[in-house]
Formats: structure tokens, C-alpha cells, sequence
């Protein structure tokens, strides 16, 4: 398999969370950014000062959301997560976060001397 990883350029800045887990759900850099500029929802992140976005995907059989979350920093915007969800999400209420992402988080964090993202 031949993945063709995202580059930091002036607009975007990728975590390498976000490359994780877009393998993972098998989710290009162009939707990610499609979702960020045209999204069907927009809220606030789990995370102090980031934004979620959201693009519904409505299929025959299923229902699925495709979520990025990221935050602006020095003109460009950090893709922190892409995610997608099965079904519809509830809207402006929290969400279930998995204890194994906290615990990234913090890690990370720790590891970075207090700054989530950086």
C-alpha cells in the first residue's frame, strides 16, 4: 500500500495524530480539508480552544459523519483528529471520548512540556 501523507504547508499544519487516524479511517487530505471549509455542522472541540467540524455522508443503507478537529494558530489551522462517526451525532451535547484518546491527550501534553498540540 502507498500512502501519500499530507505536508505542512502555509494554510494547514498536520499533527501526526491526524495522519494516524486518517489511515485508520481510510480518510484523504482533501476531504479533511473540504470538511474544515464547507462543513455541515460546526462546534466546539473537546479540547480547550479547537473547533470540530462536520460533513454528513448519507448512503442507501447508512448514515455516517466524517468529524476533523483542529484549531487556528498563527494563521494556519492544526488538524489535531479526523474521525468518522457511524449514524448522526447528537448536536451541541457532549460526545463519549474513548479513555485510550484522553490518555493520548495527556501524554502528549506531558511530553510537551504543557502544550497540547505543539
Amino acid at each position: 500500500m502507498n500512502i501519500k501523507f499530507p505536508k505542512n504547508d502555509r494554510n494547514y499544519c498536520w499533527t501526526s495524530h491526524s495522519k494516524r487516524k486518517m489511515i485508520q479511517y481510510s480518510i484523504g487530505p482533501n476531504l479533511v480539508k473540504r470538511v474544515i471549509r464547507f462543513p455541515d455542522r460546526k462546534e466546539e472541540g473537546i479540547v480547550e480552544n479547537t473547533v470540530a467540524s462536520m460533513r454528513r455522508k448519507v448512503g442507501k443503507s447508512s448514515t455516517k459523519e466524517t468529524w476533523v478537529m483542529y484549531q487556528y494558530e498563527k494563521g494556519q489551522k492544526r488538524v489535531i483528529s479526523t474521525w468518522i462517526f457511524p449514524g448522526e451525532s447528537p448536536i451541541n451535547k457532549k460526545i463519549f471520548v474513548p479513555e485510550e484518546t484522553w490518555i493520548e491527550i495527556y501524554k502528549h501534553q506531558k511530553k510537551k512540556g504543557g502544550n497540547v498540540w505543539l
